[in-house]
């Protein structure tokens, strides 16, 4: 898959109401950057928040992204 639609992929998920980790952007379009995708929909204008969250298995944290509002 590539960039431009992974960024759709990604993009139509967030639009959803739904949000995306790491893991989560892997399973949905075979996304292994998707902080870069993340990146790439600020430039264009979207809201995008980041919660960081405790892992389960092992020590740390991750992000999951949530879409604020639409860009204009």
């Amino acid at each position: 898959m590539n960039k431009t639609t992974q960024d759709q992929t990604i993009l139509d998920h967030l639009q959803q109401g739904k949000t995306i980790s790491q893991a989560e952007a892997i399973e949905l379009c075979d996304c292994y950057r998707l902080s870069a995708v993340i990146d790439r929909l600020r430039k264009q204008g979207f809201e995008i928040v980041t919660h960081n969250e405790p892992n389960l298995n092992n020590k740390g944290t991750h992000a999951r992204y949530e879409l604020k509002e639409v860009a204009a």
